[in-house]
């Protein structure tokens, strides 16, 4: 069964968006082949939020209230996830990590994966109720998946 991670990082009050934006945007790329090179990823996204907006989405109006999401499922332990994401996206993270309050402590995440493991529980909606079950359609890992297809 896979595990969620609804991971809500908090961006510094003194953040500038547009550079935040920008590279939520550069590390597409380089954060699909991370991924893929982990094989215990079934999906992941980053998204932008405000929580002073109705809606959370962030308008045109910056706001000091954002936050940076990243949402997804992975297969296996989170200790062993945390530790694969620091190897393999490492550099991503550290890019992402300069934006978000309290991540400074947490660059360079490859030589920081027990704070950063702690960070991530303690700012995972999805270990902490009510947001702790799930429905889950399948039972076959990311690897599985991969591997059936053509």
């Amino acid at each position: 069964m896979a595990n969620p991670l609804t991971l809500l990082m908090p961006i510094r009050q003194d953040a500038d968006l547009a550079s935040l934006a920008d590279a939520i945007r550069e590390s597409q790329p380089r954060l699909r082949r991370a991924l893929a090179s982990l094989g215990t990823i079934h999906y992941a996204r980053l998204l932008l939020l405000d929580r002073a907006a109705p809606n959370l989405q962030p308008g045109p109006t910056p706001s000091q209230n954002h936050v940076l999401a990243i949402i997804g499922e992975y297969d296996g332990s989170f200790d062993a996830c945390i530790a694969g994401l620091a190897g393999e996206a490492g550099p991503i993270f550290d890019t992402l990590l300069q934006f978000v309050e309290d991540g400074a402590g947490l660059i360079p995440a490859a030589n920081h994966v027990a704070p950063l493991a702690a960070f991530v529980s303690r700012n995972n909606a999805s270990q902490h109720a009510p947001n702790q079950d799930q429905y889950q359609a399948y039972a076959a890992t990311a690897q599985e998946i991969m591997a059936a297809l053509p």
